[in-house]
């Protein structure tokens, strides 16, 4: 949101607010301080003119400010009037006098570092609120954030999912700043609890560096980099760092979840007065019942009655301590996808060794047949990555012009161009990879090892740089979509290994007698030989 004070017509109302002072502006509308009598301030936000013509969308608004209306937190603005039925639609929202966190940081600087921690709870503590209704808040960042003294409050949560319509995005609105959206959003994949964990990230190293993690330029640049996980979070303390790296991380399965970032971040402010155990067993926020719209979303006039239908005024919050769970979802269930199972430690361990054991099996066909498993490897490398960047292209195709019915086929179509781009890159992994094999067989000799050794350790090295080489993450990539799969589940796991194990030990047993340089009549230095 973008904030830009003006002063309205005099005497100008909606629904009886007084509109005081325009304070921001952003694709769903523009938001007003206003005042209903002598009652509290409020943030007015006025709806743009093409929702008023369009009951879906003002029914789409209806349901998704009936879940909001349980949110109660201090940390988050929450809605204490709407109607989205009006001749003027709008929603009311707690007034929060502070500048927001984009503009905070222009004037004060980067958050302090002892500080730092203290926003970051507090942010995450909105966000469990946010979640613990069922709904997300899709729109996390620095302007989305104001500061109430040195406390932040989200603001704008749930209502992006409103604007995430094909009759609002045709008119150019940007929804959503490409610093500050998750990998997976890019790519045209729906929202979940982890993507907002990411924008949580991006927002909170914002606030403790005084620049974006993804650095400027333009947007496409910078999603790119938020797409290749390639972020700056050079000056952070050490501890918050880590979090936030992992909460950055490209993979939505390997983030943390909300409750265990503020499990984590409790840890490293034990005397947050928002965590705290009661009786032994933590105790979950306590939601207030949801105040319906008692009008029907069905056949809904375009203008309302004389006694229009309003959200009843909230129950005030019940100032108490906040535990670093975060309640079942209410009925009704979350509005997107659940978030993914976070990546344990033993699961990337059993990556590990499947990855090893391919490794150690393609290593042994070299040192047994050079010649033909090392052209072999080399073809899978050129399929792999030509398969990566045709998958690459095609998710930029989404991200610029989103989904369509012919993806499959532009993506078959453009095939031999990609085996054909394919090919420079390929050429030069294999030169890396034969000249790493090589310098380790080298030293394998000089340490007087006999054939079959310097052979082996030729054919492993030759192998794993095609996966860790220049160029190598186009190998990887593919390889991950069978690998994590196959790492998920402890017994398909052992299986997997014990196969790949046993065909590594099969293999190799035919480099006992020596390399077999078929085709060829002898190897490299035959000629050599008397």
């Amino acid at each position: 949101m973008t904030t830009s004070p003006q002063a309205p017509p005099p005497g100008l109302t909606v629904d009886g607010y007084t509109l005081l002072t325009r304070i921001g502006e952003g694709g769903m509308g523009v938001v007003h301080l206003a005042r209903r009598g002598d009652g509290p301030r409020v943030a007015l936000k006025v709806l743009r003119p093409h929702i008023v013509g369009d009951d879906e969308i003002r029914a789409r608004l209806a349901r998704e400010v009936n879940s909001l209306s349980r949110i109660r937190s201090p940390r988050v603005a929450e809605i204490v009037d709407a109607d989205p039925w009006g001749a003027i639609p709008y929603v009311a929202t707690r007034y929060v006098p502070g500048l927001s966190l984009h503009e905070h940081v222009a004037e004060e600087g980067p958050v302090a570092e002892e500080e730092l921690t203290h926003l970051a709870t507090l942010l995450a503590e909105g966000l469990a609120a946010v979640h613990a209704c069922g709904v997300l808040h899709r729109d996390v960042k620095p302007s989305n954030v104001l500061m109430e003294g040195r406390n932040p409050v989200l603001i704008d949560f749930g209502l992006a999912r409103v604007a995430d319509d094909p009759k609002l995005t045709h008119t150019g609105w940007l929804l959503g700043t490409p610093g500050y959206l998750a990998p997976e959003i890019l790519y045209g994949d729906d929202a979940t609890t982890a993507s907002d964990v990411h924008s949580w990230a991006a927002t909170v190293a914002y606030a403790g560096l005084g620049r974006p993690p993804f650095g400027r330029g333009p947007g496409m640049a910078i999603m790119d980099r938020v797409r290749r996980g390639e972020h700056d979070l050079s000056g952070l303390p050490e501890p918050l760092a880590d979090l936030l790296a992992a909460a950055l991380d490209p993979d939505p399965e390997r983030r943390p979840t909300v409750a265990e970032l503020r499990e984590e971040l409790a840890a490293m402010e034990p005397d947050f007065p928002f965590f705290r155990e009661a009786d032994g067993e933590d105790e979950p926020v306590r939601l207030a019942d949801p105040q319906p719209f008692t009008m029907p979303l069905q056949a809904a006039p375009r203008y309302r009655p004389e006694e229009p239908t309003r959200v009843d005024e909230p129950e005030p919050f019940r100032t108490r301590p906040v535990t670093g769970v975060v309640p079942p979802p209410v009925q009704g269930g979350w509005v997107g996808p659940t978030a993914p199972p976070r990546v344990t430690t033993w699961e990337r361990l059993r990556r590990s060794w499947l990855f090893g054991g391919l490794t150690l099996a393609a290593g042994a066909a070299v040192a047994a047949y050079p010649v033909l498993a090392g052209v072999t490897l080399l073809i899978a490398a050129w399929l792999l990555r030509s398969g990566s960047l045709a998958g690459s292209a095609a998710g930029n195709r989404r991200l610029l012009r989103g989904r369509k019915w012919y993806d499959h086929l532009q993506t078959l179509f453009a095939t031999p161009w990609h085996l054909m781009q394919s090919v420079p890159g390929t050429i030069g992994l294999g030169l890396w990879s034969l000249g790493v094999g090589f310098a380790g067989g080298l030293l394998s000799y000089a340490t007087a090892a006999t054939t079959p050794t310097v052979m082996g350790v030729v054919g492993v090295l030759f192998a794993g740089s095609l996966g860790l080489g220049p160029g190598g993450h186009r190998v990887r990539g593919p390889l991950r979509r069978v690998v994590h799969p196959l790492a998920r589940r402890p017994l398909v796991w052992v299986f997997s290994l014990v196969a790949v194990l046993v065909a590594a030990g099969f293999v190799g047993s035919f480099a006992q007698a020596g390399p077999d340089w078929a085709p060829f009549a002898h190897g490299p230095f035959g000629w050599l030989s008397p």
